[in-house]
């Protein structure tokens, strides 16, 4: 059964996702590609691995860069579940692709691995990724060859609606860029997450609220 949890921040739903995975033991490669060329204080990104490690996951580091399709194949073959750590995911993307693992990732999925995506990782499970670029700088994918995702869901996940630091992003395209695409398209908060089974989905919502301005 193809299982995914798609999130804006996987830290802020993480006790509700917990609740439907039995997690203690499973072991969890934790995929940071997208944040290797992110600036700053990645406290995102810690935050997110603290929390995969207080729901029970055995995790370990894994990056696509430098990887080629035999080498993500191998690394990846004993993982119980892929995590997708946010970022840049053009930069994302494009190490997918000069690595050829999207089929390897989408082959694991279907044949039963559990797909966890935080913002980038949520976004990459889809079948385009282009709507992004209002949000993240493409300019960190230079060899980027297209803008297809994995395809796993047919929706479009856009990330931190309502969110005041993404506030810009959405007012500045990526609300237009719903009405400009083919593709059905989520705004998805950050207390909220996408739960999908197999062909069909269903949005939750943790006991936090959030304000839209």
């Amino acid at each position: 059964m193809k299982r995914l949890f798609l999130t804006s921040a996987l830290s802020e739903v993480a006790n509700d996702i917990a609740k439907k995975i039995h997690c203690k033991g499973l072991k969890l490669a934790f995929i940071l590609t997208a944040s290797e060329v992110e600036k700053g204080d990645l406290w995102w990104l810690r935050a997110d691995r603290e929390a995969l490690v207080e729901m029970g996951f055995d995790l370990f580091d894994y990056t696509l860069t430098g990887k080629t399709k035999v080498d993500v194949k191998n690394g990846l073959i004993n993982a119980d579940v892929l995590f997708f750590s946010g970022g840049n995911t053009f930069y994302l993307l494009q190490k997918i692709q000069e690595s050829d693992s999207a089929e390897v990732i989408k082959e694991f999925v279907e044949n039963g691995k559990v797909y966890i995506g935080s913002s980038a990782g949520s976004l990459i499970a889809g079948p385009d990724i282009y709507p992004v670029r209002f949000a993240d700088d493409i300019k960190m994918a230079p060899k980027l060859n297209g803008y297809k995702g994995f395809e796993l869901v047919d929706f479009i996940t856009l990330p931190h609606w309502g969110h005041e630091d993404f506030k810009k992003a959405y007012l500045d395209g990526l609300i237009n860029s719903i009405y400009n695409n083919d593709h059905k398209t989520i705004l998805l908060t950050n207390y909220q997450y996408i739960e999908v089974k197999d062909d069909e989905f269903k949005i939750e919502e943790t006991i936090h609220s959030v304000k839209v301005e």
